[in-house]
């Protein structure tokens, strides 16, 4: 017994009649369209020559592509018995040809592939409004106490495909930006004038991205105190109750619970998992983790940054001024010229300076005569001991004399004051962090206290204030943040933007609105560092 070859959807695309064969799957994809469902060979070539800018083949190529068509899987071959009025007829092979579902995913497959490849995608300003008018009704759903499921699963759907056309017309409106920003060759008059209505097109999303994105990101807060949850529950049930196939008269209650059981948590985690999407779309957990929605605002600006310098650098190379690529031509037209080697070399060295380096080390002598004069790092090095050099480096290219190598030098006495420095250092900001470590939240106004802060202390305050102001959400007024060495966490919340307070310090005194801050202090007990 002989199995059937498995099919091959997929191999016309590299067969050597590809044009063909692609063109005759249009025909059937067309005529399925008009709720055809069978073709004869002369059917498909009638509408190959009717479509325009189509090449013209003859019945009997048609009859071979149908034929390997069907080897491969796309089609199916059904006797044609319709039109037998004759013995010779009947025996004469005639075929009706359908797509199979192979065949039909595979021109869906290739459609989507060719739409995506083309797709230039855009920054669906309207997606926005809608979004936000789709998230009120589910609102309303979720502050009720028992919510109509279909009500529910209808207003997520609409949600789920109104989204998920925004993010991808988005993401594929950023890769053709890249490709425009990376303008290298081709119309530049037109590229120039396209530039200001694109700019301007980005700008207004970028407006309307963070005034819908505040009033987005405000709702989906609010739905997830309601309780979002219950809501993709109802959904994931009812998409359950469509999955479960009706079963016999006789079939058993507890089994057919156990399988709509069985559909729901994979219902349930697909519509979780397009919650979450959206949420982390507009919502920023942590500095750490920003919202696609504020990172698409920083690609869009950095878009902008980007377009202006490519026309800047259009209108330089239009104006005449030189650039990298016409110096490097130059240069090699300097070489080219060049009446000898030597001529060349010369050329060499003074376009690349690639010429051996001898390079000044600092001795023993000298190193002890600046710490004797305890200088300063801004000091010149005019004002500074000079550093002697033997004749010896202009004549031999070395520095050392001959005879017995020099004694090394006793660095021990460097060493431990380094390590003396550094440990006073360390117990330096130790002793600011615990200084700034509030026991609770506290108005920053009284965080210094009437003494003030010393200059460690301000400048370990200025770091970890820096930090939090950082990653505070563009419209939120509290933010939180960990310092880069993990020793600190300080967490600010604005009280009132208008009300301006003073911190004084040693090195002057910080103006700045009021806040309640928090500053812990997460260094280990007995940890300097």
């Amino acid at each position: 017994m002989t199995t059937a070859p498995p099919p091959q959807p997929f191999a016309y695309l590299n067969a050597p009649k590809a044009q063909l064969h692609g063109q005759v799957l249009g025909v059937f994809a067309q005529a399925r369209e008009r709720f055809t469902v069978h073709l004869r060979p002369e059917d498909v070539v009638a509408e190959l020559r009717q479509a325009p800018e189509q090449q013209a083949f003859s019945l009997e190529a048609v009859g071979a592509s149908l034929e390997q068509l069907v080897e491969w899987g796309n089609l199916r071959a059904d006797a044609d018995t319709g039109r037998v009025t004759s013995v010779e007829d009947f025996h004469r092979a005639r075929y009706l040809y359908q797509l199979t579902r192979h065949g039909q995913a595979a021109l869906r497959a290739v459609a989507l592939y060719e739409e995506a490849l083309g797709q230039r995608g855009q920054l669906q300003s309207v997606a926005l409004a809608d979004i936000a008018e789709q998230l009120g009704p589910l609102l309303a759903l979720a502050e009720q106490e028992d919510p109509d499921p279909a009500k529910v699963h209808l207003a997520l759907l609409q949600l789920a495909d109104r989204f998920g056309s925004l993010a991808d017309n988005a993401q594929a409106f950023m890769a053709s930006l890249r490709r425009t920003v990376d303008f290298q060759d081709g119309d530049e008059e037109a590229f120039i004038a396209y530039k200001d209505r694109l700019v301007e097109y980005i700008e207004r999303f970028i407006a309307d991205l963070a005034n819908r994105g505040a009033q987005i990101a405000d709702l989906i807060d609010r739905l997830e105190v309601a309780g979002v949850g219950r809501l993709l529950l109802a959904a994931a049930r009812r998409e359950a109750v469509d999955a479960v196939p009706l079963g016999d008269e006789g079939a058993d209650e507890a089994e057919a619970d156990r399988a709509r059981q069985a559909a729901l948590a994979p219902a349930l985690a697909a519509w979780e998992n397009r919650w979450r999407g959206l949420s982390d779309w507009f919502l920023s957990r942590s500095s750490r983790r920003p919202s696609q929605a504020k990172l698409l605002r920083g690609a869009a600006v950095s878009a902008i940054t980007g377009l202006v310098n490519t026309v800047a650098a259009l209108n330089e190379r239009r104006g005449g001024r030189s650039d990298r690529s016409a110096d490097f031509r130059a240069l090699a037209r300097f070489f080219a010229e060049a009446p000898d080697d030597a001529a060349a070399h010369r050329l060499w060295r003074a376009a690349f300076a690639l010429t051996p380096a001898r390079h000044l080390t600092v001795d023993a002598t000298t190193e002890a005569a600046w710490q004797d004069a305890d200088l300063a790092p801004a000091t010149p090095w005019g004002e500074a001991p000079p550093l002697e050099i033997s004749p010896r480096l202009r004549e031999t290219g070395s520095y050392e004399r001959r005879g017995a190598p020099n004694r090394v030098a006793d660095r021990t006495a460097a060493r431990q004051a380094l390590a003396e420095q550094v440990e006073r250092e360390a117990a330096q900001t130790a002793a600011a962090r615990a200084r700034l470590a509030t026991d609770g939240p506290v108005l920053l106004s009284a965080l210094a206290g009437p003494d003030g802060l010393d200059t460690q202390e301000f400048r370990l305050f200025l770091a970890v204030l820096g930090d939090a102001l950082s990653a505070r959400v563009p419209g939120e007024s509290e933010s939180s943040a960990i310092t880069g060495d993990g020793t600190m966490e300080v967490r600010l919340k604005l009280v009132d933007a208008e009300q301006v307070v003073e911190i004084r310090t040693v090195d002057g005194v910080l103006s700045g609105p009021e806040h309640v801050v928090e500053i812990i202090d997460l260094a280990p007990a007995g940890d300097p560092e």
